[in-house]
């Protein structure tokens, strides 16, 4: 299969998966947002969100396409690496037309990959995952994701990472956005400054949304639940 066995293939699959992923991302923000006005809205959301099967397809689906963008950005470095062979060697000075996030997505990609492990073992492993398996949390309820975001957050080490990594993930995105639509052929020598106007615009906001998450419980800036 084309997509599975050329570059060009593999470039698309990159590009599909990548703006599936902004989309969970925009509306992992908006209800992320929701925290900072309402403790028990979204503790709601919670609830509506927790295992049950829709939202253990809705997971693994993620997983999924998750799986398949990183394997694949691995597999396309590889293969531009062994493309250029030794030329890289000889290089002494960066292009100037290439942006600093496309020459380092390799080590913006690891960069990500750690932050998604250590997100995934504060949120979905000690909620979802403890609540599908029967597993003891450590607020004693899997549901109550306004606790998990005060107790992540009270520790200054996680709001650390937490910040380098969405930085990671706009430099990511900033790049990746419109290197997708170029991908797709939606770009066209009009829309092409467009789109990367768009797409750092886009990244930045939904980028900056997440901090303010961040900065606001590390910060106790955040409102309480209702007794």
């Amino acid at each position: 299969m084309w997509l599975f066995n050329s570059s060009i293939g593999r470039k698309v699959v990159m590009s599909v998966t990548g703006i599936a992923l902004i989309l969970f991302l925009t509306f992992h923000c908006c209800m992320n947002i929701v925290a900072l006005f309402s403790g028990d809205a979204y503790n709601t959301i919670c609830e509506l969100l927790g295992a049950n099967w829709y939202a253990v397809a809705a997971t693994l689906g993620l997983a999924a396409l998750a799986v398949f963008h990183i394997v694949y950005a691995f597999i396309l470095t590889a293969q531009n690496r062994r493309a250029r062979g030794n030329e890289r060697y000889a290089v002494t000075e960066k292009p100037e037309k290439v942006e600093w996030a496309s020459q380092n997505m390799l080590v913006l990609g690891i960069i990500i990959v750690l932050g998604l492990c250590l997100h995934l073992f504060n949120f979905w492993y000690n909620m979802m995952f403890a609540e599908l398996f029967e597993i003891a949390d450590p607020l004693g309820d899997p549901a109550d994701g306004f606790g998990y975001i005060q107790l992540t957050f009270s520790n200054p080490v996680f709001v650390v990472l937490y910040i380098i990594w969405l930085i990671a993930l706009w430099f990511h995105l900033s790049h990746g956005f419109w290197s997708a639509i170029q991908t797709l052929g939606w770009n066209g020598k009009t829309w092409f400054c467009r789109w990367k106007v768009i797409g750092l615009v886009y990244t930045t906001l939904l980028i900056l949304g997440f901090i303010a998450v961040v900065l606001a419980f590390a910060f106790n800036c955040a409102p309480s639940l209702c007794c």
